[in-house]
């Protein structure tokens, strides 16, 4: 099982169909694909600017939807499940945007 960014995104060659013959042997398909080695470039390379458009991007998102979650509790509504839940996913937003922006791991380059 492979995600669909795990798999390069030239196109399968596969045999077309065969005309109508009187031949005993079919033909052959074409050969699988090889997996791809994690020793290949990335499929999405993540230059600097790239991740500051992105992770500015995830932040505001999740400030947004931290926002909504919070306008009804400061007209002095208590807050739901649903409220508190709308939160918690805001703040997640907002974190993956942090994550992106810091590049934990060291892998992106910067962009000449």
């Amino acid at each position: 099982m492979g995600s669909f960014l795990s798999r390069s995104l030239e196109p399968i060659k596969v045999a077309a169909s065969p005309e109508v013959t009187n031949s005993a042997e079919p033909l052959p398909l074409a050969a699988p694909e090889a997996p791809t080695s994690p020793a290949e470039a990335p499929l999405f390379n993540n230059c600097w600017s790239c991740r500051v458009l992105s992770g500015s991007g995830l932040i505001g998102a999740g400030g947004y939807v931290y926002w909504v979650a919070r306008k009804p509790m400061k007209l002095g509504y208590a807050p739901s499940p649903g409220t508190i839940t709308q939160m918690v996913i805001g703040i997640s937003i907002a974190c993956w945007g942090v994550v992106i922006l810091s590049d934990p791991k060291g892998k992106a380059f910067r962009a000449e």
